[in-house]
């Protein structure tokens, strides 16, 4: 698992759901968002959709640039998502 300094590394995550959908989300606390998602009360696409796999992770300096690639990958094709974490 990858640790996080809360003020100034920010991540991009990706989680594989049990339906094998993919999450695509930004934190600046990797294990605190993680065990959020797992406990439920994380997003409320990943809720009822566990267990989740931590599939990619993306560091970035600002949460301006996490934000922006993570609107980039959410435009993406679920292919397109595979290849890239492939």
């Amino acid at each position: 698992m990858v640790s996080e300094d809360s003020n100034s590394n920010w991540v991009l995550y990706i989680l594989k759901c049990s339906d094998q959908t993919l999450y695509t989300g930004i934190t600046n606390n990797l294990e605190n968002r993680l065990l959020a998602h797992q406990m439920g009360k994380g997003a409320k696409y990943t809720r009822g959709r566990s267990p989740l796999d931590l599939i990619h992770v993306e560091s970035f300096h600002s949460k301006s640039d996490a934000a922006k690639r993570e609107a980039a990958i959410k435009k993406l094709t679920r292919a397109n998502k595979l290849k890239l974490i492939s």
